[in-house]
């Protein structure tokens, strides 16, 4: 069976925290596809060009099957992810692939985007510790841990636990197969 996962993002995202998972995971031997909330090429916060694949906009993710993916990884960038946030195509997209219990490894400010998709409650949840009020507001429970796993969630609050985050998530994915 091929492996696929896909990364939602946006323009200034933050670089480290999208390079990272995406070399991870082709490592890995996963397909790996682009959805960018403007469609087209961005920069990263730190001016690192990321260009979407398979021509993913938001104006198309209607069109992209959650079946179609093992494995999604929502990268942080608050600049970017208060733009994203605000797409209900995204946000829909993020909410059905958790009903179909799948793994969902998100860092840093991307908890907005798990709490936009009302799947936070009642479950240990990380982000960036500006976030904390609203990830325990949205009724999480938040912890900040290098690895923070709550059912098929994985998340952490920063980039210097990029390493221990993407192991955590792998780790469950092999697990579960």
């Amino acid at each position: 069976m091929k492996k696929s996962a896909i990364i939602l993002s946006g323009n200034l995202v933050q670089d480290h925290e999208f390079i990272y998972p995406f070399y991870r995971l082709l490592e890995e031997g996963f397909n790996v596809e682009v959805c960018l909330n403007e469609g087209k090429p961005v920069k990263g916060i730190l001016g690192t060009d990321i260009p979407p694949n398979k021509n993913h906009a938001v104006k198309d993710i209607k069109s992209v099957d959650t079946k179609n993916y093992d494995f999604l990884v929502i990268p942080g960038g608050v600049k970017s992810l208060e733009k994203v946030r605000q797409n209900r195509d995204i946000i829909n997209f993020i909410s059905q692939f958790h009903k179909e219990s799948k793994i969902i490894a998100c860092i840093c400010s991307g908890a907005q985007l798990l709490i936009s998709a009302k799947i936070v409650k009642g479950k240990k949840i990380s982000g960036y510790y500006s976030m904390k009020d609203d990830i325990e507001n949205a009724g999480a429970i938040y912890t900040d841990l290098p690895a923070v796993i709550d059912s098929k969630i994985i998340t952490t609050a920063h980039y210097k636990d990029l390493g221990p985050w993407m192991k955590a998530a792998l780790d469950l994915y092999y697990k579960e197969k």
